[in-house]
């Protein structure tokens, strides 16, 4: 029997409701498979793979892109990418893993299609309520039922932060979302605001096809290179971790030597220290302002028709702004309150646990330097054995509960993470791991 006729023999009110197929899906799906917990996928898209598959229209990611971190440190462990594969897969690479990764275990059978996501809701006040979930089809009718729990993975880079900014610009103004290719810079003068990992990439693109390239930064940075002694530079350093001062120190020196001190080139100087905010992986940024290609400016100060007013007094026109002021967490179909929404991001217990609702679960809302795709599967993992040893009503998922409602542990690993709302969900990865891995130990059979 295929995993979609098994399901259709379940009742819904005895399956788990997953949303979406990206990486956080998948991983998602593959661990309740596992665990044989009876769910049902729904994405919006008509494929696997999330904002990896440029033709999704919720796809955030352009035709040069590639990852930031290492195939190695990236891959889920039981399916490592191939060794022909790049050392920083493109996207093209990329969606082709997912769709191989979904064809392995069969994963496409436990997904509908073309599947929107419309509400999420309790049935009632009670922990361990049922949920109801009403969904678009692809004929457009809207199908409502009741769920056992519910999963939501629909990922965390398809909502675009659009900036204020005071007066009007006459050119342009775009957001980062909506650029695919650097045709779109031909001939124009060009201004980049944020200096994130995608507006570096994007500011190398358009330095190949527009009449001028300037990028706008508020804050300084550090760069870190992809290759360090001809290797990836996530996949260096000691197996025993330092302690924070101290990798923090001789990360910095180490970058010193090979991508120099980006104030001489600009940039203002990081007013905190290595890893309190989200490193930029990519040093070519850094090759081209050295070579003129790529001018760095102050943070805006207003807009007037075609000319852009900056903070420290200078002012320059622009035919295109495109600002890459990152994404905002965007879960549409359910209430703010019912997922602890605190501040800048919900309050959830490893990032992933309700402390109102037994069973309601967030997978892939984090972010860390190096967590990869088997950070994530790794959550899934814990969430499966979760909701495994709920349905047999084990003790071991009372203990869990109960730990859900004491104080959070401390995921920093002793680094002080800038409060930005970027930052709002970021973790330290070995502490986060370790933490997942422990609960997840505690649940095993």
């Amino acid at each position: 029997m295929t995993p979609s006729a098994a399901a259709a023999t379940v009742p819904t009110h005895e399956q788990i409701a997953l949303i979406g197929a990206g990486p956080s899906g998948l991983a998602g799906a593959r661990n309740l498979q596992k665990l044989g917990v009876p769910f049902q996928g729904f994405e919006a898209h008509s494929d696997v793979g999330g904002l990896w598959d440029i033709d999704n229209p919720r796809s955030t990611v352009y035709h040069s892109a590639h990852l930031i971190s290492s195939k190695r440190t990236t891959e889920f462990a039981e399916f490592p990418m191939a060794d022909t594969v790049a050392d920083y897969p493109s996207h093209r690479e990329l969606r082709r893993y997912f769709s191989d990764f979904a064809d392995r275990f069969g994963l496409r059978a436990h997904f509908r299609f073309g599947t929107r996501v419309l509400r999420v809701e309790p049935v009632s006040d009670a922990p361990d309520t049922r949920w109801r979930v009403s969904v678009e089809a692809p004929d457009g009718t809207v199908e409502t039922d009741e769920y056992k729990g519910v999963v939501i993975a629909n990922g965390t880079l398809s909502e675009p932060k659009h900036p204020q900014f005071e007066g009007h610009f006459d050119g342009e103004l775009l957001h980062t979302s909506r650029y695919k290719h650097a045709e779109l810079f031909k001939d124009k003068r060009v201004l980049i605001v944020g200096a994130g990992n995608s507006g570096c990439d994007i500011a190398v693109d358009a330095v190949h096809y527009a009449q001028s390239v300037d990028i706008s930064v508020r804050r300084g940075y550090y760069f870190v290179p992809k290759y360090v002694f001809g290797k990836p530079a996530d996949t260096l350093g000691g197996k025993r971790p330092l302690p924070p001062w101290l990798k923090q120190k001789v990360d910095a020196t180490v970058l010193q030597w090979f991508t120099g001190d980006p104030v001489r080139f600009g940039f203002p100087k990081p007013d905190y220290k290595m890893y309190e905010s989200h490193p930029v992986v990519n040093s070519l940024v850094l090759h081209h302002v050295g070579h003129g290609d790529i001018g760095v400016r102050a943070d805006i100060a207003r807009l007037a028709g075609r000319t852009v007013h900056f903070k420290d007094g200078s002012a320059r026109d622009y035919d295109l702004i495109l600002t890459a002021t990152g994404y905002a967490l965007h879960y549409p179909f359910i209430d703010r309150e019912l997922l602890n929404w605190q501040g800048m991001a919900p309050r959830l217990y490893l990032n992933i646990f309700s402390p109102r609702f037994e069973t309601l679960g967030v997978l892939g809302m984090i972010e860390a330097s190096g967590i990869g795709w088997q950070g994530r599967y790794e959550q899934a993992e814990l969430l499966a054995r979760y909701f495994r040893a709920q349905a047999a009503g084990s003790p071991k998922a009372v203990a869990l509960r109960t730990a859900v409602q004491g104080p959070p542990p401390d995921l920093s690993g002793g680094f002080k993470y800038l409060q930005l709302e970027r930052m709002a969900y970021y973790v330290h990865k070995d502490t986060y791991r370790a933490a997942v891995r422990q609960a997840a130990a505690a649940l095993a059979d």
